[in-house]
């Protein structure tokens, strides 16, 4: 795992929104009124940053678990106040991770999601205006690649899944009519991008 900070002007403006942040936390949190973790991540990026804050110096031990529950970084920081620590998912498998810090104070546990965010410029999911319960599923490709069509229920229970081929642009209608409350589409190409959207 990569934990080497860059500085600059953006990085310091992220820490200082951080800051603000744990702050919040602190003044609302009623369980432990002196120590708060927080973990964020910026849109489009493999780094999360473990944030953590102490009215006191204290040590602190860091761990990052995957799925099966299997450790897979640790690090420990020790006589500190409060820091910022980014961890560095870009080489791990899209999934739940689970980051757990521990102080005097007892472990706070924080669950993080990493997800494929890749730019998908080129699905686009739409409510057809003239038709209910119907939806425009439509992908411009280039080359011959599959698609994967997913469509959940409020429930997020699986009702369709299908995979196309598609050689150049590709355009269907889903016809999800006999379906109360929200539904959600999810698709795919072989490039990796995904494209979520809840009607």
């Amino acid at each position: 795992m990569k934990t080497i900070m860059k500085t600059n002007m953006r990085t310091k403006s992220i820490y200082l929104v951080a800051f603000l942040l744990m702050g919040a936390v602190a003044s609302f949190g009623n369980d432990d009124p002196t120590s708060s973790v927080a973990v964020l991540a910026a849109k489009g990026k493999d780094v999360f940053r473990v944030i953590y804050k102490n009215e006191t110096a204290d040590n602190v031990k860091v761990r990052l678990y995957n799925a099966n529950d299997e450790m897979i970084h640790s690090a420990s920081i020790n006589n500190t106040k409060g820091f910022i620590l980014p961890l560095n998912l870009g080489k791990l498998s899209f999934g739940e991770y689970r980051v757990e810090l521990t102080d005097a104070n007892g472990k706070h546990i924080e669950r993080i999601v990493y997800e494929n965010v890749k730019a998908v410029d080129n699905i686009r999911i739409s409510r057809l205006a003239t038709a209910e319960g119907k939806f425009m599923v439509s992908v411009m490709s280039a080359t011959n690649e599959k698609v994967t069509v997913k469509i959940f229920d409020s429930y997020n229970n699986l009702l369709h899944n299908e995979v196309k081929s598609v050689n150049g642009d590709f355009a269907q209608v889903y016809n999800v009519k006999n379906l109360t409350g929200a539904c959600t589409f999810e698709v795919s190409d072989d490039a990796g991008r995904v494209k979520t959207v809840q009607f």
